[in-house]
C-alpha cells in the first residue's frame, strides 16, 4: 500500500512582496543645494590676495554660475559664485595698482 501525501488546503495568491528602500543612483539624480564651485568660488576669492587664487575665484564663478543656471532650479549658489568672481576681479585690480606703484 502506498500512502498519497496529504494536500496542502488553497491560501490564495501570494501576498506581494514588501516594498524595497529606494537604491542610490550615482550620477543619474539631479544635484539639489549649493554648489560645490560657488563654495569654492567664494572662498578662493575671500583668499584671493594672492593673484592665482584671484583667477581661481573667476573661472570657479563662472563655471558655477552656468550650471546653477543649467541646473533649472535645483541648484543653488548664483551669489556666492558672483562674490567669488566680484573678489577675484577687485584682488587682481589691486594687485595691478600695487604692481604700478612698485614700478613708479
Amino acid at each position: 500500500m502506498t500512502a498519497t501525501p496529504p494536500e496542502e488546503p488553497d491560501r490564495g495568491p501570494a501576498p506581494p512582496p514588501p516594498p524595497q528602500p529606494a537604491a542610490p543612483s550615482y550620477g543619474a539624480a539631479a544635484k539639489t543645494g549649493t554648489n560645490g564651485l560657488a563654495v569654492a568660488s567664494l572662498v578662493c576669492g575671500i583668499v584671493g590676495c594672492f593673484t592665482v587664487t584671484a583667477i581661481v575665484a573667476i573661472v570657479l564663478g563662472f563655471i558655477a554660475r552656468n550650471q546653477i543656471e543649467q541646473s533649472g532650479g535645483t541648484q543653488q549658489g548664483s551669489g556666492m559664485a558672483l562674490a567669488g568672481i566680484i573678489l577675484g576681479f577687485v584682488w587682481i585690480g589691486l594687485s595691478f595698482v600695487q604692481l604700478a606703484v612698485a614700478l613708479s
